[in-house]
């Protein structure tokens, strides 16, 4: 059975849309079988998205782990100031997202990258922003969590969403080793909306 977090997904593909809607405004995203949450935006990446498009970031933004794209491409559509990298280890998902960034006109602001976590990323960020793959495990996450500071700017932020019984908590804990700064920005029906600053120079 194929994971979403496979490199080359073997189900057999039926390319669809997801469709939502966000502070009065429509989105729309192609997106697949093989993929994370195929048939619609799952609830922790909206409730991601209600805090994050407030806060309108800016500057390079990372989207890892990026799926079919909704996080990365939904702040590119909401700040014109922002230039994201959208990277994820499923070609499949990521074929999709630079689809979607074709249809929508942003592929002058968005690069799409085959990187298996941090493997081809390249300079700093002004934000990385992570839903984790939990289903891959710990060692995977967690060397999302921990490889995001090299790759900060001073003052930079990792987000990430993510379930209290799906580990929020000592997530939290961890990311207060590895950051100076570590908050909790918002709590909805389980999940954790967490904000990890470096800390500036």
């Amino acid at each position: 059975m194929g994971h979403y977090f496979d490199s080359e997904p073997s189900v057999k593909s039926n390319e669809r849309e997801i469709k939502f809607s966000l502070y009065g405004k429509e989105y729309a995203y192609y997106s697949d079988n093989g993929v994370f949450s195929k048939s619609r935006i799952d609830e922790g990446t909206y409730i991601f998205l209600k805090v994050l498009v407030p806060l309108n970031l800016s500057g390079r933004i990372l989207d890892l782990g990026c799926g079919v794209g909704p996080i990365g491409l939904t702040l590119a559509q909401n700040n014109i100031e922002a230039r994201v990298v959208l990277a994820d280890i499923n070609s499949r998902a990521l074929a999709l997202a630079s689809k979607s960034s074709q249809r929508l006109n942003l592929s002058s602001r968005v690069t799409c990258l085959h990187s298996d976590i941090y493997q081809k990323i390249e300079g700093t960020f002004d934000s990385i922003v992570l839903n984790p793959p939990i289903r891959a495990g710990k060692i995977v996450t967690y060397q999302m969590y921990s490889g995001a500071k090299q790759y900060l700017i001073d003052g930079g932020s990792l987000y990430i969403v993510i379930r209290k019984k799906q580990g929020a908590e000592s997530a939290f804990k961890y990311l207060e080793t590895v950051f100076e700064n570590v908050t909790v920005l918002h709590k909805e029906k389980g999940y954790w909306i967490i904000q990890a600053t470096k800390s500036e120079q």
